[in-house]
Order: structure tokens, then C-alpha cells, then sequence
């Protein structure tokens, strides 16, 4: 499993490249340097690694989207389960509610999301 664990750095390049999209990587490296006050030397190394990641691709100068931000969070939702709690789904679900008890309308979306998720056969 690729590791979609962001550091502070990433994540704050990846959410101006999500805003911006695709974006030549010279006018990227602008913006990081208005925004963060980034070298382009950070800005390229920080854009190297997210590319590694397989979340953006940066190709004859373009920077493009592989993962969208909603992808990239289910992913990583994902992966702190699998790592969590050994990919058992039941077991998040019962450590996240906790003692606490769910109102019927949440009980409801619960038992439809799994009902329109679960395999058939």
C-alpha cells in the first residue's frame, strides 16, 4: 500500500496545486514563493515527493491531478484502519462511536450506506 501520509509542507503545496490545476510548474513555484515564502528549490523538492506519492504527476513542466483531494482523504481513511485496526472495518466504527449512542437518523444513514456498499452473493 503507497503511503498517503502528508507531511505539513505537502499538504499545504498539494492544496494550492488542487486549486490551481493543472498548473505550469514555474507558475507553481511562484505562487509557493508569494504563499509560503518558498524557495523554488523547496518547492520543486516538496512537488517531487507528492508526485512519488502518486498523487500529482509533473510532466514537460505541467503539473496535473492524479488523486483528487476526496481521493486522497478515502485513502487515507483506508489506510488508518487497515493500520489501526487491522482493516477491520466493524472495529473503527465501534472505537469511533465509542460509549455514545447514534440518533435514528444517523443509525439510518449508517444501515444505508452499508446497504448500498455490501457485496452481494
Amino acid at each position: 500500500m503507497n503511503d498517503y501520509n502528508l507531511t505539513a509542507a505537502e499538504e499545504k503545496l498539494a492544496e494550492i496545486i488542487w486549486q490551481n490545476a493543472p498548473i505550469a510548474s514555474p507558475q507553481l513555484v511562484d505562487i509557493a514563493y508569494k504563499q509560503l515564502d518558498w524557495k523554488k528549490s523547496t518547492t520543486y523538492t516538496v512537488l517531487r515527493r507528492l508526485c512519488d506519492k502518486g498523487i500529482f504527476n509533473n510532466a514537460s513542466a505541467m503539473v496535473t491531478i492524479a488523486l483528487t483531494h476526496e481521493d486522497l482523504l478515502a485513502r487515507q481513511s483506508r489506510q488508518f484502519v487497515a493500520d489501526t485496526f487491522s482493516g477491520s472495518l466493524p472495529g473503527f466504527i465501534a472505537a469511533f462511536v465509542g460509549s455514545a449512542k447514534l440518533s435514528s437518523k444517523e443509525a439510518d444513514e449508517l444501515m444505508k450506506l452499508i446497504e448500498s456498499h455490501q457485496e452481494v452473493g
